[in-house]
C-alpha cells in the first residue's frame, strides 16, 4: 500500500518538486504576485501556492501542460476579456507551458484582488 502524498509546507518546497523550467515559471509567478501584493503572505492552500491578504487572494499550481492561476471568481469575471484567449472555469484561468506566461496580466488581476480583499475588510470593520 502507498502511503498518501504528502503537502508541501511552503512554496518553496511545491517549487523543488519540479522540473528547472517549470521551477523558473513558479518562481516569476511568485515574484509578479509578491510585487502586486507586497503585504500579502504566503500559504499552502488546497495543495497549492497561496497568497492571502484578509482571506486568500489568489492561488497557482503547475501541471503537465499548464499553469493554474485562481484569482476567484471575482478576478475572472472582472478580466474575461483579457482572459478570452485561455481555457478556465468558474474563477481558474489555463495558462499552457508551451505559450509566454503572462506576468503583466498576473499582476494586473493581483492588484485587483487585493483592491477587492481590502475594501472587504474595510466594509468588515466599519460594521462592528
Amino acid at each position: 500500500m502507498n502511503a498518501a502524498p504528502t503537502t508541501p509546507a511552503t512554496i518553496d518546497a511545491y517549487i523543488a518538486g519540479f522540473p528547472a523550467e517549470i521551477q523558473a515559471i513558479l518562481q516569476q509567478i511568485r515574484a509578479t504576485i509578491h510585487a502586486a501584493a507586497p503585504d500579502a503572505r504566503e500559504a499552502i492552500s488546497y495543495q497549492m501556492p497561496t497568497f492571502t491578504l484578509h482571506g486568500n487572494l489568489v492561488h497557482f499550481a503547475a501541471f503537465k501542460e499548464h499553469i493554474g492561476f485562481y484569482p476567484t471568481p471575482s478576478g475572472t469575471e472582472h478580466f474575461q476579456a483579457a482572459l478570452a484567449p485561455y481555457k478556465g472555469g468558474k474563477g481558474s484561468v489555463r495558462f499552457p507551458l508551451d505559450q509566454p506566461i503572462p506576468y503583466d496580466l498576473i499582476a494586473e488581476i493581483t492588484r485587483f484582488r487585493v483592491a477587492e480583499n481590502l475594501e472587504k475588510a474595510a466594509t468588515k470593520r466599519k460594521r462592528k
